[in-house]
């Protein structure tokens, strides 16, 4: 089948036929991988795995956004980003079956990463050819509001039916990336953003790094870079964290409560994606720097709560903050990457940088977890670095610029 026509993205709906199959598509594929991360857990435990292993899950899976970062990039923008997305929905497919077909959970998570990471700069690229930047905040609203969903009911879900059968729980994902991939295929095939004309590796990381460089120059850019892998690497780490938190300070030692308490963080991202969504443009995008330190301290304040009640409050509020930050934040670096080097470029650089810090900081976890530290301390050391960092990034994008900056 041939490209369609390029869509005029300015003078498109919001809800355009292609943003409801690229939204679709997306709730469903997010639905999975948030399911499938608690069946793999859950698989680990059932086969007396160390602790330690847990968090390497995440390790495994951020390690292909790393290591393919100079070429998914080009890919999504050379080739129609809906295609893209399709294979690798295929990909993360073959993981999810790999594992149940009785692969390692931490090399079947890491193919699933894989596709992952293919899937990234297209699902979030495809929206700046799709509508003009007028309405590239609320497209990226919706889709992380869609998203937050898919991951509150992936993980309920997932926690759930892990607790049952980790087989039927591994089937049902497979079926959702069945279902994933036939919506791919509603999406309208747009023309390449910026096609290359080679696809040799050597090339490519000089493209890449040429596109680091460029996107580095760029003031907004820069900030977007740093300030969104923070809260990844923070986010990543505390999704591990409440794992090993909950049977020390809730004393429950299923599987759902601690999926519960992340929904409880997606339900939070939700409410803050929508805030922000009315409150926050491209122009005033600096009103979201409060709420990205406030997230710092709330993590460290929840670390000494002990009723679960008062736990699930705290953990909507924290994604409320976060919300709030990341979706303009993520809005901005498409705008500026769409301008500069493609969108799928610029989406590739942002997930190089989330991913290296969500590996730095499940790494220094990974430590403490083998070091016998407590899940406690653990927690409040998370928040202080989270605080401090996004401090520092608020400071240095509020201070007067120099002239050439």
């Amino acid at each position: 089948m041939s490209a369609n026509p390029r869509i005029d993205p300015a003078g498109s709906p919001l809800f355009s036929r292609g943003m409801i199959a690229v939204l679709i598509a997306q709730f469903i594929s997010a639905l999975a991988d948030n399911a499938l991360l608690f069946a793999a857990i859950a698989l680990l435990r059932s086969q007396a795995a160390e602790g330690w292993q847990i968090p390497m899950l995440q390790q495994f899976f951020v390690a292909a956004f790393i290591l393919l970062a100079p070429f998914v990039g080009p890919v999504a923008d050379t080739l129609s980003k809906g295609r893209v997305m399709l294979i690798a929905n295929g990909m993360k497919f073959t993981g999810a079956a790999a594992m149940l077909l009785g692969l390692h959970p931490l090399l079947a998570y890491g193919m699933v990463g894989i596709g992952a990471a293919a899937y990234s700069p297209a699902k979030y690229g495809i929206l700046s050819e799709l509508v003009g930047p007028e309405k590239l905040v609320k497209a990226n609203s919706v889709m992380e509001g869609s998203t937050i969903v898919a991951i509150l009911l992936g993980a309920i879900i997932g926690g759930l039916l892990a607790d049952y059968s980790v087989s039927v729980a591994l089937i049902s994902i497979v079926l959702c990336y069945l279902l994933a991939m036939l919506a791919n295929l509603f999406i309208p095939r747009l023309p390449p953003a910026h096609p290359l004309n080679h696809f040799s590796p050597g090339i490519l990381l000089r493209d890449f790094r040429a596109a680091l460089s460029t996107l580095f120059r760029d003031r907004d850019a820069r900030f977007t870079l740093f300030g969104t892998g923070v809260f990844w690497g923070a986010g990543a780490t505390l999704r591990f964290l409440l794992v090993a938190w909950v049977p020390v300070a809730l004393l429950m030692t299923d599987l759902s409560t601690p999926a519960n308490l992340s929904g409880a963080v997606a339900i939070g991202i939700a409410l803050g994606a929508a805030a922000a969504a009315r409150l926050v443009t491209l122009d005033s995008v600096n009103r979201a720097l409060p709420a990205g330190i406030l997230i710092g301290a709330l993590i460290m304040a929840f670390a000494f709560v002990d009723q679960l009640p008062f736990a699930a409050v705290m953990l909507v509020l924290i994604g409320a903050c976060g919300g709030f930050y990341v979706v303009p934040l993520n809005a901005l670096l498409q705008d500026r990457g769409h301008a500069t080097v493609g969108s799928g470029h610029a989406i590739a650089v942002k997930n190089f940088f989330d991913n290296l810090c969500m590996l730095l900081m499940l790494g220094a976890y990974v430590m403490i977890e083998k070091s016998g530290v407590s899940v406690v301390s653990s927690t409040v050391a998370i928040g202080f670095i989270v605080f401090a960092l996004i401090g520092l990034i608020a400071w240095l994008r509020v201070r007067p610029q120099p002239a050439d900056a």
